[in-house]
């Protein structure tokens, strides 16, 4: 038995089924109010952290050492920072170089940081003394923080010559705090050290100033002495210092915070290759150097700031081989940081 169709209209269209237009309309009207219900997804766009600023003074603090104001271009308030806060610093010539942050976190007007020339280091020390000038425009990002300051009870500080400069904004949120603070601050000679001038408007006998040439090469025993069992220990400044305080610190007394302005030594490291597929290049890395040092000394221009594996600059791409990720910005095996990583055997490959 043939089925009867329902009879086209004027038009030639057949008629519509009832039953499936009210399905067709309940369906799109649930359909409708979950649109409604459904909470928009925002579009996801990629933040541009990086500020540009303007040198608004120059300042002559020590011995081969000036302090810069900088200040955002066309005025405006700037990010907030917090002690232990660095910028990263794009120079003119493109080095990318990281400088603490030493001023007063409640000035939203300009942020301060302070150089050192080292007529050894890399050419970011002398570019800035040389380069920077007032007026002169730069880009930045941060502030970021790698050595935060976490408010205790009791607080030691030992800060070696430029170190100063992430403790001083340090010692003064202790002080106003009201907390138990020491500050242990040493250098060469008087006249090496930033910022006495700002530091005698605290408390001396919560201060102790010790030079070389005066008092002795400090040891780090001298320096951890009179520290409360309980304190919060902040140190910076050269490397042997640190590493000096690291070893006579004992654990359990207290806690000991403290940030590198120089890569620590490599002290369990073993030899290996790296391979430089765009260089054609293949360079044997010895047990106490980095692969950055090695790659360096073919390659000067390539891309690095910190040197102790947090800052990412110095990260490349990991065409073969298995390496070791010793930073923690290092999640996965597809890139490594040549500052600090090394293979597990045998060769890198690297897109250089």
């Amino acid at each position: 038995m043939r089925r009867l169709e329902p009879p086209p209209d004027l038009r030639g269209r057949r008629a519509r089924d009832p039953f499936w237009v009210a399905v067709t309309a309940y369906f799109n009207g649930v359909q409708r109010v979950r649109g409604m219900l459904r909470p928009a997804v925002p579009e996801v766009r990629p933040v541009d952290r990086t500020l540009t600023l303007v040198v608004q003074e120059v300042r002559r603090e020590a011995e081969d050492v000036v302090s810069l104001r900088l200040g955002a271009l066309g005025g405006g308030a700037l990010p907030h920072w917090q002690p232990g806060c660095h910028l990263d610093l794009r120079l003119p010539s493109g080095r990318r170089r990281q400088y603490s942050l030493c001023g007063d976190p409640a000035d939203r007007r300009a942020y301060r940081i302070a150089v050192r020339r080292l007529p050894d280091g890399g050419g970011g020390s002398a570019e800035v003394h040389r380069a920077l000038t007032e007026g002169t425009v730069i880009s930045a990002e941060g502030p970021r923080n790698a050595f935060p300051f976490l408010a205790r009870e009791r607080h030691l500080f030992i800060a070696g010559g430029i170190g100063i400069t992430p403790i001083l904004p340090m010692v003064r949120a202790a002080h106003d705090l009201g907390a138990d603070w020491r500050l242990v601050y040493t250098g060469r000679t008087r006249g090496s050290l930033p910022f006495l001038d700002e530091l005698r408007a605290l408390p001396p006998e919560r201060i102790e100033v010790r030079t070389d040439d005066r008092d002795g090469v400090p040891d780090a025993a001298g320096l951890l002495r009179g520290a409360p069992p309980d304190a919060a220990v902040y140190c910076c400044g050269p490397a042997p210092m640190i590493d000096a305080v690291r070893a006579a610190f004992v654990p359990g007394a207290g806690t000991l915070h403290y940030e590198r302005f120089a890569p620590a030594p490599v002290a369990d490291g073993r030899p290996f290759q790296v391979e430089l597929r765009r260089s054609g290049l293949t360079l044997d890395v010895p047990a106490d150097r980095s692969a950055l040092d090695v790659i360096r000394d073919v390659l000067p221009d390539v891309a690095y700031s910190c040197r102790q594996g947090f800052c990412g600059t110095c990260r490349v791409v990991l065409l073969a081989g298995e390496a070791d990720q010793r930073a923690p910005s290092d999640p996965d095996g597809d890139s490594l940081l040549v500052c600090v990583s090394r293979a597990r055997a045998g060769r890198l490959t690297l897109d250089l």
